[in-house]
């Protein structure tokens, strides 16, 4: 039997170890619950952890074995799991978030998952596919059009070599070509040195002159012609005994001359207005004529120092003159279109010169020098236009009916007692009726028929 002193002692430790053990229970519980409620505090953990997870999925994912989507014309949505065929068209609908898909372009395709022609084919016509073979299909697919592609271009390459020649051969043909290459002022130089060299045929004269036309048409060129003696070369070929030599030099002149004011000055101080007029009132062939009236055209118009010449010279006479020969109704035509021009041309530049003040009172001052309106009448030009009328062409018929419009003011008088001009004028009146109203039928509100049937309106108006 045990001493009663030690009853107590062991007392004291039992309640010793069991604090203890408590104490542990308690510490154990406490960390064991801390490290749940912070299990997200380590982020390196958890991003590892995450990445192995879809890893993993995606694995899982290619070993498996999709079902395959067969797309139409119209949009279908899309299933999770299911695989699309390249080329299809998918969308993603904002209105109920699911992802639909259709054919984009067509049979099409079915192509788009051959692979080349060294590689299988897959059958696309089964019920499933791996994800790892449709990323097979199309790598074979690419690599199978780039080597069609590098074929294709080895033979176009073989192609182009035997159709065409290399680029240094061309530059060294082109460089052995144009050992001398010449200005457009050399080329004139040249042209007016054959032309003007006594040993030269009648047939190099003319092809010389034909071919500086051409060059003259630019003002910058025409104005170099003057500068080295040219237009002065040409102007005295006007002078010449050959009637071809004539034609082509006032063909040269007609397009030196034309809106050039530089040239046009030379031109009056160098005589060729007056050859011009010699050479109108004087027995010439047609074409002479024609092209000599032409130049004299180009040098009269925006010219009015050489519209004053023009009348001092008897320029109007002779005009007359021509007008009145037998087969020219052609540069009666012309004429009479000249005329008109001049009038209008005067009545502008007062009118601008009135409304704007830009007009130089020079130039203004020139103009109002040119009596062209009173010569015309007394030269008898209001009966001449008026006779004009009987051509039988519409648009020389239109001209005239213009200057006899500019003309009515100061012509009015003599149109009143022209009977002939009445009756002619009533004539056309009904011709062009009946024209203009097959034009409004066709639809036309403002035709050709209907502006000629308003100018003879306006003239009888005048008339009346």
């Amino acid at each position: 039997m045990a001493p009663q002193g030690l009853l107590p002692s062991r007392m004291a430790l039992r309640g010793m170890l069991l604090g203890l053990l408590m104490v542990s229970c308690f510490t154990f519980c406490s960390s064991h619950q801390n490290s749940k409620e912070f299990a997200l505090t380590n982020p390196e953990k958890s991003t590892t952890k995450e990445t192995e997870r879809k890893t993993k999925a995606k694995e899982e994912l290619d070993t498996k074995v999709l079902e395959v989507f067969h797309p139409t014309h119209e949009w279908q949505a899309l299933q999770p799991g299911q695989a699309v065929p390249a080329g299809s068209h998918v969308r993603l609908n904002l209105q109920t978030g699911a992802r639909e898909v259709k054919l984009q372009y067509g049979d099409k395709i079915q192509n788009n998952l051959k692979e080349s022609k060294k590689g299988k084919r897959l059958d696309i016509n089964t019920n499933a596919y791996t994800s790892q073979d449709l990323k097979s299909a199309l790598a074979k697919l690419k690599k199978g059009a780039e080597m069609e592609s590098s074929e294709e271009d080895k033979a176009r390459q073989a192609e182009v070599k035997q159709l065409f020649r290399p680029i240094e051969e061309l530059k060294k043909d082109f460089a052995e070509l144009n050992v001398v290459i010449e200005t457009d002022v050399q080329i004139m130089v040249r042209l007016i040195n054959k032309f003007n060299s006594s040993s030269s045929s009648l047939e190099e004269k003319i092809a010389a002159l034909f071919d500086l036309e051409y060059y003259v048409h630019q003002m910058d060129n025409a104005q170099d012609l003057l500068s080295f003696g040219g237009l002065q070369v040409v102007i005295n070929a006007l002078n010449s005994t050959e009637p071809l030599v004539k034609e082509y030099a006032a063909f040269v002149l007609g397009a030196a001359f034309s809106s050039n004011p530089k040239v046009q000055v030379e031109a009056i101080e160098g005589g060729a207005l007056q050859k011009l007029l010699v050479i109108l009132a004087t027995k010439q062939p047609l074409a002479t004529k024609k092209k000599v009236l032409f130049a004299l055209c180009s040098l009269l118009r925006h010219f009015p120092y050489a519209q004053q010449q023009f009348l001092k010279l008897g320029g109007l006479q002779v005009l007359r003159s021509l007008v009145q020969e037998k087969g020219t109704e052609v540069l009666a035509v012309r004429v009479v279109t000249l005329l008109y021009d001049l009038i209008t041309e005067k009545m502008f530049a007062e009118e601008e010169a009135e409304l704007t003040r830009e007009t130089s009172p020079e130039k203004l001052q020139q103009y109002r020098q040119v009596h062209l309106l009173p010569g015309l009448r007394e030269q008898g030009w209001c009966a001449i236009t008026a006779s004009l009328l009987a051509l039988p062409e519409h648009d020389a018929r239109e001209k005239v009916l213009q200057t006899l419009g500019t003309l009515l003011a100061t012509c009015q008088d003599h149109y009143r007692q022209d009977a002939q001009l009445s009756r002619t004028l009533a004539s056309l009146q009904a011709e062009y009726q009946a024209l203009a109203a097959l034009e409004l039928q066709d639809g036309e509100e403002e035709g050709y028929f209907q502006e000629l049937l308003g100018s003879i309106n306006s003239l009888l108006q005048g008339l009346r």
